[in-house]
């Protein structure tokens, strides 16, 4: 790869790297494009040089947050569904939706977006079901748990009044933790 090959390609990863962040945590309809660019240290001109349109840039910067926190997931989760509800449903990840799982950031957003952002959302959302799957009795229960955990997240988002987010958040990872067919009890008291 010549050097403005190397050069095109560490632009385009910048560019995806800024735009996944800024959707998760501004939300997909926020973003635009020369702000974007500007931010990322290039032109608005050049944004056409990496992606034919917003949409394609869209499409990509949803799956590049989906990667990026199936990653942290996988870091973060532990040995039984306890610790992946810990992990998952803590204040951390509450305060941090720019770093966080992408499902929670996004998902309502990316129902209304391309077929090709929708099928990479719900490919990230089979995952995550997958990897809640051993803990539990069936896959029922799986998808019930991460239904719950990205619910709860999101909602906990919301909440002004963080002593009421930290309740709510307590509340799942407890009824989360008692679907755990592994005995990894009450996943502790530390939002």
């Amino acid at each position: 790869m010549g050097h403005s090959q190397a050069q095109k390609a560490d632009n385009r990863e910048r560019i995806l790297a800024l735009a996944a962040a800024h959707i998760r945590a501004h939300g997909i309809d926020s973003l635009s494009v020369a702000p974007l660019m500007d931010a990322a240290g290039l032109t608005h001109g050049g944004f056409y040089g990496h992606f034919a349109s917003r949409d394609a840039l869209i499409a990509a910067a949803i799956v590049r947050a989906l990667d990026d926190g199936a990653a942290g997931a996988a870091h973060a989760s532990g040995g039984n569904l306890g610790e992946i509800a810990r992990s998952y449903l803590s204040r951390r990840h509450r305060d941090s939706p720019a770093t966080g799982c992408a499902i929670a950031a996004i998902g309502s957003e990316t129902a209304r977006a391309s077929d090709v952002s929708r099928a990479a959302m719900a490919a990230q959302i089979e995952t995550f079901i997958a990897g809640v799957r051993p803990f539990v009795a069936d896959d029922g229960q799986a998808a019930l748990a991460v239904s719950a955990m990205v619910g709860a997240l999101t909602l906990a988002r919301i909440y002004p009044d963080r002593a009421r987010a930290d309740s709510l958040l307590k509340a799942v990872r407890t009824a989360i933790a008692a679907l755990d067919t592994q005995g990894s009890g009450e996943p502790g008291t530390t939002a």
